[in-house]
Protein backbone atom coordinates (compact mmCIF):
# COMPACT_ATOMS: atom_id res chain seq x y z
CA UNK A 1 0.00 0.00 0.00
CA UNK A 2 1.15 3.04 -0.75
CA UNK A 3 2.26 5.62 2.05
CA UNK A 4 0.80 8.90 2.59
CA UNK A 5 2.51 12.10 2.70
CA UNK A 6 1.68 12.54 6.40
CA UNK A 7 3.62 8.69 6.42
CA UNK A 8 5.95 9.78 4.72
CA UNK A 9 6.57 13.27 5.90
CA UNK A 10 6.77 11.41 9.87
CA UNK A 11 9.14 9.03 8.16
CA UNK A 12 11.80 11.63 7.17
CA UNK A 13 11.24 13.39 10.41
CA UNK A 14 13.29 10.78 11.27
CA UNK A 15 16.31 12.36 10.09
CA UNK A 16 16.43 14.57 12.51
CA UNK A 17 16.52 12.49 15.78
CA UNK A 18 19.54 10.64 17.17
CA UNK A 19 19.86 8.59 20.50
CA UNK A 20 20.38 10.50 24.00
CA UNK A 21 17.39 13.34 22.41
CA UNK A 22 15.25 14.94 24.41
CA UNK A 23 11.88 15.79 22.20
CA UNK A 24 8.69 17.53 22.24
CA UNK A 25 6.02 15.16 20.46
CA UNK A 26 3.37 16.33 18.93
CA UNK A 27 -0.82 15.82 18.46
CA UNK A 28 -2.74 15.03 15.71
CA UNK A 29 -2.64 12.63 12.19
CA UNK A 30 0.59 13.70 11.15
CA UNK A 31 2.19 13.75 14.47
CA UNK A 32 0.53 10.34 14.97
CA UNK A 33 2.11 9.43 11.88
CA UNK A 34 5.40 10.64 13.20
CA UNK A 35 4.92 8.05 16.29
CA UNK A 36 4.51 4.91 14.64
CA UNK A 37 7.74 6.00 13.01
CA UNK A 38 10.00 6.65 15.86
CA UNK A 39 7.62 3.65 18.08
CA UNK A 40 9.54 2.02 15.53
CA UNK A 41 13.01 2.95 15.68
CA UNK A 42 12.26 2.98 19.52
CA UNK A 43 12.34 -0.67 19.15
CA UNK A 44 15.37 -1.07 16.99
CA UNK A 45 16.95 0.25 19.62
CA UNK A 46 16.67 4.17 19.46
CA UNK A 47 17.04 5.40 22.74
CA UNK A 48 15.01 8.88 23.60
CA UNK A 49 12.32 10.16 25.63
CA UNK A 50 9.59 12.43 25.30
CA UNK A 51 7.36 15.21 26.73
CA UNK A 52 3.96 14.66 24.97
CA UNK A 53 1.78 17.35 23.50
CA UNK A 54 -2.10 15.82 24.53
CA UNK A 55 -3.53 13.55 26.32
CA UNK A 56 -4.36 11.58 23.03
CA UNK A 57 -0.38 11.91 21.76
CA UNK A 58 0.27 10.79 25.35
CA UNK A 59 -2.21 7.62 25.17
CA UNK A 60 -0.63 6.71 21.98
CA UNK A 61 2.81 6.93 22.88
CA UNK A 62 2.21 4.37 25.73
CA UNK A 63 0.23 1.95 23.71
CA UNK A 64 3.48 1.89 21.17
CA UNK A 65 6.22 1.86 23.90
CA UNK A 66 7.46 5.39 23.22
CA UNK A 67 9.21 6.37 26.66
CA UNK A 68 7.93 9.22 27.90
CA UNK A 69 8.66 12.32 30.56
CA UNK A 70 7.55 15.11 31.53
CA UNK A 71 8.33 19.09 31.68
CA UNK A 72 8.73 19.12 35.11
CA UNK A 73 11.06 16.09 34.96
CA UNK A 74 12.98 17.75 31.95
CA UNK A 75 11.81 21.24 31.20
CA UNK A 76 14.61 21.84 28.47
CA UNK A 77 14.48 19.76 25.06
CA UNK A 78 16.21 19.21 22.34
CA UNK A 79 14.06 19.27 19.59
CA UNK A 80 9.61 19.47 19.24
CA UNK A 81 7.99 17.43 16.13
CA UNK A 82 4.75 18.76 15.34
CA UNK A 83 2.44 19.56 12.40
CA UNK A 84 0.76 22.38 11.49
CA UNK A 85 -2.62 23.35 10.08
CA UNK A 86 -1.02 26.14 8.03
CA UNK A 87 2.46 27.01 7.26
CA UNK A 88 3.72 30.59 5.46
CA UNK A 89 7.24 31.55 4.12
CA UNK A 90 8.86 32.30 7.13
CA UNK A 91 7.60 29.56 8.71
CA UNK A 92 5.15 31.28 11.09
CA UNK A 93 2.07 28.54 11.97
CA UNK A 94 -1.24 28.15 12.80
CA UNK A 95 -1.84 25.56 14.94
CA UNK A 96 -4.96 24.29 17.03
CA UNK A 97 -7.05 22.23 15.18
CA UNK A 98 -6.81 19.56 17.23
CA UNK A 99 -7.19 21.86 20.48
CA UNK A 100 -4.11 21.07 22.27
CA UNK A 101 -2.58 24.73 21.40
CA UNK A 102 -1.08 25.58 24.84
CA UNK A 103 0.42 22.52 25.20
CA UNK A 104 1.72 22.41 21.72
CA UNK A 105 3.12 25.90 22.16
CA UNK A 106 5.16 25.48 26.03
CA UNK A 107 6.35 22.23 24.60
CA UNK A 108 8.01 23.88 21.68
CA UNK A 109 9.16 26.76 23.64
CA UNK A 110 10.66 24.68 25.79
CA UNK A 111 12.55 23.07 23.34
CA UNK A 112 16.00 24.43 21.43
CA UNK A 113 14.81 24.00 17.94
CA UNK A 114 11.00 22.94 16.35
CA UNK A 115 10.69 20.55 13.06
CA UNK A 116 7.41 21.14 11.51
CA UNK A 117 6.06 18.29 9.54
CA UNK A 118 3.24 18.58 7.04
CA UNK A 119 1.58 17.77 3.73
CA UNK A 120 2.53 19.93 0.69
CA UNK A 121 -1.13 21.73 0.96
CA UNK A 122 -0.04 23.25 4.08
CA UNK A 123 1.80 25.56 2.48
CA UNK A 124 -0.01 29.18 2.20
CA UNK A 125 1.43 32.46 0.91
CA UNK A 126 -0.40 34.41 3.92
CA UNK A 127 -2.10 33.40 6.93
CA UNK A 128 -5.44 32.85 7.84
CA UNK A 129 -7.62 30.74 5.74
CA UNK A 130 -7.81 28.05 8.14
CA UNK A 131 -9.71 29.60 10.88
CA UNK A 132 -7.35 30.66 14.03
CA UNK A 133 -7.87 28.94 17.01
CA UNK A 134 -8.10 31.29 20.55
CA UNK A 135 -8.16 28.80 23.42
CA UNK A 136 -9.89 30.85 26.42
CA UNK A 137 -10.79 30.98 29.57
CA UNK A 138 -14.46 30.03 30.48
CA UNK A 139 -15.22 32.48 32.93
CA UNK A 140 -16.27 35.84 30.93
CA UNK A 141 -16.54 34.26 27.61
CA UNK A 142 -19.00 36.83 26.24
CA UNK A 143 -16.66 39.29 27.24
CA UNK A 144 -13.46 38.01 25.59
CA UNK A 145 -14.68 37.15 22.52
CA UNK A 146 -16.30 41.01 22.00
CA UNK A 147 -12.64 41.99 23.10
CA UNK A 148 -11.20 40.17 20.49
CA UNK A 149 -13.85 41.15 18.00
CA UNK A 150 -12.98 45.15 18.80
CA UNK A 151 -9.30 44.80 18.70
CA UNK A 152 -9.19 42.74 16.11
CA UNK A 153 -11.62 45.15 13.96
CA UNK A 154 -9.04 47.98 14.98
CA UNK A 155 -6.04 45.86 13.21
CA UNK A 156 -8.35 45.51 10.15
CA UNK A 157 -9.81 41.93 10.68
CA UNK A 158 -13.46 40.95 10.89
CA UNK A 159 -15.30 37.55 10.53
CA UNK A 160 -16.81 34.66 12.29
CA UNK A 161 -15.77 34.56 16.04
CA UNK A 162 -17.16 30.73 16.46
CA UNK A 163 -16.80 28.49 20.01
CA UNK A 164 -15.68 25.17 19.44
CA UNK A 165 -18.48 22.16 19.36
CA UNK A 166 -17.30 18.72 19.41
CA UNK A 167 -19.39 16.05 16.68
CA UNK A 168 -22.39 15.99 19.02
CA UNK A 169 -22.86 19.22 19.40
CA UNK A 170 -20.98 19.67 23.17
CA UNK A 171 -18.72 22.35 23.85
CA UNK A 172 -15.10 21.10 22.97
CA UNK A 173 -12.81 21.10 26.13
CA UNK A 174 -9.10 21.32 26.12
CA UNK A 175 -7.00 19.40 28.35
CA UNK A 176 -6.44 22.76 30.45
CA UNK A 177 -9.91 22.97 30.81
CA UNK A 178 -10.55 25.71 28.14
CA UNK A 179 -12.84 26.87 25.89
CA UNK A 180 -11.67 27.63 22.14
CA UNK A 181 -12.60 30.07 19.94
CA UNK A 182 -12.09 29.45 15.95
CA UNK A 183 -11.65 33.46 14.45
CA UNK A 184 -12.32 33.26 10.82
CA UNK A 185 -10.27 36.58 10.02
CA UNK A 186 -9.26 35.99 6.90
CA UNK A 187 -5.79 36.95 5.76
CA UNK A 188 -3.25 37.74 8.54
CA UNK A 189 -0.45 39.95 6.73
CA UNK A 190 0.61 40.60 9.87
CA UNK A 191 1.04 37.37 12.54
CA UNK A 192 3.52 38.56 15.18
CA UNK A 193 0.99 41.99 15.92
CA UNK A 194 -1.81 39.66 16.07
CA UNK A 195 -0.12 37.18 18.54
CA UNK A 196 1.03 40.40 20.90
CA UNK A 197 -2.70 41.94 20.54
CA UNK A 198 -4.01 38.61 21.62
CA UNK A 199 -1.95 38.01 24.47
CA UNK A 200 -2.59 41.16 25.42
CA UNK A 201 -6.37 40.06 26.39
CA UNK A 202 -6.83 38.96 30.11
CA UNK A 203 -9.16 35.95 29.05
CA UNK A 204 -7.07 34.94 26.21
CA UNK A 205 -5.23 32.01 27.88
CA UNK A 206 -3.23 31.31 24.12
CA UNK A 207 -3.71 31.46 20.73
CA UNK A 208 -2.93 29.31 17.95
CA UNK A 209 -0.12 32.09 15.68
CA UNK A 210 3.30 30.25 16.40
CA UNK A 211 6.02 32.36 15.35
CA UNK A 212 9.58 32.21 15.59
CA UNK A 213 9.18 29.21 16.86
CA UNK A 214 10.10 26.91 13.79
CA UNK A 215 13.92 27.03 11.90
CA UNK A 216 12.34 24.48 9.27
CA UNK A 217 9.58 22.39 7.73
CA UNK A 218 9.30 18.84 5.99
CA UNK A 219 6.73 18.61 3.91
CA UNK A 220 5.54 15.88 1.89
CA UNK A 221 3.46 14.72 -0.69
CA UNK A 222 2.68 11.25 -2.34
CA UNK A 223 5.78 10.63 -3.48
CA UNK A 224 8.39 12.77 -1.44
CA UNK A 225 9.65 15.25 1.50
CA UNK A 226 11.54 18.36 0.84
CA UNK A 227 12.70 20.72 3.89
CA UNK A 228 11.75 24.07 3.93
CA UNK A 229 13.66 26.90 5.76
CA UNK A 230 12.20 30.23 6.37
CA UNK A 231 12.55 32.58 3.52
CA UNK A 232 14.60 34.71 5.39
CA UNK A 233 16.74 32.58 6.48
CA UNK A 234 20.57 32.52 5.39
CA UNK A 235 21.42 29.19 5.96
Amino acid sequence: MAKTPKQIAGEAALDFVSSGMKLGIGTGSTAEAFVHSLAHKVRSGLEIVGVPTSERTRELCEELGVPLTTLDETPQLDLTIDGADEIDGSLALIKGGGGALLREKIVAAASRDMLVIADDNKLVNVLGQFPLPIEVNIFGLAATTEMIRSQAAAMGLSGAIELRTNADGDVFVTDGGHYILDASFGRIVDPEALSITLNGIPGVVEHGLFTGLASRAIVADNTRARIVVAQNDSN
